[in-house]
């Protein structure tokens, strides 16, 4: 053990983290290759390691047979007899000790090549055992140098690689900054890097929570979701199942410290903390925060689509710059938000009861006092026609639209009234039609008789 090699071999695999027994072996196999090049025969070597001496020992090993067809690789049982007695038997190995010490300069740069290969096997392949289970754990480590736009990060005896493609954009390093990052990657290949890290993944934010949030680590607030345009903005949808917890205030903690801390991790980015539903006009409405909702209606449910009316002035806010926040609150909630303001609802509404029916034909009415919401109420009841709407009572009328039963009375009158002046003006239009019609053959009859006279 005290042995100058023992010692050396002790040393290499606590710097590498790997096991003695694997700098061992991959010096075996190093004298083992240089053997095989110097003596240039079909001899079966074998190579072992002397702890006591600090030596590696070459054997030519040759297996006892009746008769002898390669004395390379055979000894007959007469002579292996001869040499160990009687207890020598067939099928037997015998091991001939061959010199090391003429193994020469050029074998021994082979045999440095080879052990410096298999140490180097060995640390990826622990390094891959260790990391391959703790994808997503987040991982500090310090910038140690820059390769084109990569980041090369040391943590402990390993390197690890932060590639462009991961850094956020609002953030700059200098070498021998500390820096946290996922592990999203862990490569087994024998060349580049082994681990791959991110500093966009929405996952670091979820971490980053869950480091800093008592009632997340022990599981009292769930993380459900969460997006990132990292630099820009970021959302997290979470929930509690136990009532007295909020779990927007939890994250924000006391004058915002909690989500604070995370912010300055990633540099300024605007985070929105939102709570999550099961409802997803709900949880719609939430994501879209900060902007405040009007009413929110599910469209199609099997293709996720949603519509979400807002304030006029909100328009902007709930589209957010370049569309960014209602792009991300697509992402976190899973179905697709078609905005409007409450103008263009109002528009759109007033379109659709620009087609309310009377007995026979199309013609326009007016909906007297009615906001954009109560129009929407009237279009999801199927109260889209002049018929429908006059079939109705006036109680049903009344909570459908939430107004008293006197303005659903005056309501139905309303457009009981254009009815009527809508059939009389088709009547009109209809009685003009016929005495034109009259009058057009009267002069065609006319005009003939002066022909035929």
């Amino acid at each position: 053990m005290s042995n100058p090699l023992q010692q050396t071999i002790e040393s290499l695999a606590k710097e590498k983290g790997i096991e003695p027994d694997v700098v061992i072996t991959a010096i075996e196999d190093a004298v083992l290759t240089a053997s095989k090049k110097f003596y240039k025969s079909n001899e079966n070597f074998r190579t072992k390691f002397n702890s006591d001496t600090g030596q590696v020992e070459l054997f030519s090993v040759r297996q006892i047979v009746e008769a002898v067809s390669n004395p390379e690789t055979e000894i007959s049982l007469k002579e292996a007899q001869e040499l160990y007695g009687e207890e020598a038997e067939i099928d037997m190995e015998v091991e001939f000790p061959k010199p090391t010490d003429v193994l020469g300069r050029i074998a021994a740069q082979a045999a440095k090549q080879v052990i410096f290969q298999k140490v180097r096997e060995a640390e990826r392949e622990n390094i891959y055992t260790e990391y391959s289970g703790r994808l997503g754990e987040v991982m500090s480590g310090l910038v140690k140098r820059f390769e084109n736009s990569d980041i090369i990060i040391e943590s402990g005896h390993i390197e690890a690689l932060l590639p462009r493609r991961e850094q956020s954009r609002a953030e700059n390093y200098t070498a021998g900054d500390r820096i946290r990052a996922v592990i999203q990657e862990v490569n087994k290949n024998t060349k580049g890097p082994q681990l791959i890290l991110s500093r966009t993944d929405p996952i670091l934010l979820m971490k980053l929570f869950e480091q800093e949030v008592p009632e997340i680590y022990d599981g009292t607030v769930i993380i459900r979701s969460a997006v990132r345009e990292a630099g820009d903005r970021a959302k997290i949808a979470v929930h509690s199942n136990e009532r007295d917890i909020d779990p927007v205030g939890a994250c924000v903690g006391m004058k915002g410290t909690r989500v604070q801390t995370v912010i300055r991790e990633l540099r300024g980015e605007k985070i929105d903390i939102v709570e999550w539903s099961d409802d997803p006009t709900v949880f719609v409405a939430n994501a879209i925060s900060p902007a405040r909702i009007q009413h929110v209606t599910v469209i199609n449910e099997v293709e996720k689509v949603i519509e979400v009316v807002v304030e006029d002035s909100q328009l902007s806010l709930a589209i957010g710059k370049k569309g960014q926040n209602v792009r991300l609150a697509t992402k976190l909630s899973g179905w697709k938000i078609d905005i409007k303001s409450e103008e263009e609802k109002r528009r759109e509404v007033e379109a659709q009861f620009e087609d309310l029916e009377n007995i026979e034909e199309t013609q326009t009415l007016t909906l007297p006092s009615l906001n954009t919401v109560q129009l929407q109420k009237l279009s999801e009841a199927g109260l889209d026609t002049a018929d429908r709407l006059l079939q109705v009572t006036t109680e049903q009328l009344s909570e459908i639209i939430d107004i008293d039963t006197e303005t659903a009375k005056q309501l139905q009158a309303t457009i009981q009234e254009q009815v009527e002046a809508l059939q009389l003006a088709t009547a009109n239009a209809a009685e003009i039609e016929e005495l034109k019609e009259h009058s057009e053959n009267e002069a065609t009859s006319e005009k003939k008789n002066e022909t035929d006279s």
